[in-house]
């Protein structure tokens, strides 16, 4: 199981998160390519600090909307869709070329993620978005009890996923994530090392009413956004090793 984390998130003078305390201890960076967050100088420094560290980078497309930070649902055609997912994922890959990097995969952001997963009509706009792109890449999905199903999705489209469980928030029982607005959403440190250790240990997660759930993890989502939660990822990582 790796561990990824969204960076770059910085526009301009704005910076959001501690991504040169990050990056040492993750596997995965997904770098946000413009559309929520992620100008072309941000997208440069993230890359340059992915190659010195040996990180896998990845593109984090999210809807256009700068002032939203990609958190507000939008309502976009399939061909929108194909053309925000494709020009997001062609900047990436292009600066990461410059930089002696290889894009490996696409993990949608915020409002544009969680839809995928809950609308099987825009999931498949960006599984078709993902098969155009002129080579082959993963598409990270969220980890749920239907992945069996949306791997038989993506294999229609020919291209491979990867599955993600998130560290610090609380899994509603049917295997969503808990709306942040409802009270526990997001976990202590202390109940956010013991679900990790669950996943290390059992593969599973205990939802918020108390069931046990087996979920096919691939890579694990953490954050940096402040001190605090890179001390996390620290200990997390020790525990992985």
């Amino acid at each position: 199981m790796k561990l990824n984390c969204d960076l770059g998130e910085g526009y301009g003078s704005w910076k959001m998160g501690l991504d040169s305390l990050a990056m040492p201890h993750i596997d995965q960076a997904n770098i946000a390519c413009g559309f929520h967050a992620g100008d072309p100088q941000w997208m440069m420094k993230t890359l340059a600090l992915a190659a010195e560290h040996v990180v896998e980078v990845g593109a984090h497309p999210g809807y256009p909307d700068l002032v939203g930070f990609g958190r507000r649902s939008l309502k976009c055609s399939a061909e929108e869709v194909h053309g925000l997912m494709l020009y997001q994922m062609s900047a990436l890959d292009g600066m990461a070329r410059s930089h002696g990097l290889e894009m490996t995969y696409v993990k949608p952001h915020g409002a544009l993620y969680n839809d995928m997963m809950a609308n099987t009509e825009l999931r498949g706009q960006i599984m078709q978005a993902v098969a155009k792109f002129y080579r082959p890449i993963r598409l990270v999905l969220q980890a749920t009890p239907e992945s069996m199903e949306h791997r038989k999705e993506a294999d229609q489209y020919g291209i491979d996923v990867s599955f993600e469980a998130f560290a610090d928030r609380c899994y509603a029982d049917d295997g969503k994530l808990l709306a942040r607005s409802k009270e526990g959403a997001v976990h202590s440190k202390e109940k956010m090392l013991a679900q990790v250790q669950q996943l290390i240990d059992k593969g599973t997660i205990t939802t918020i009413s108390g069931h046990e759930m087996t979920l096919d993890v691939d890579t694990l989502c953490v954050h940096g956004d402040n001190e605090a939660g890179v001390r996390s990822i620290e200990a997390i990582k020790e525990m992985m090793s």
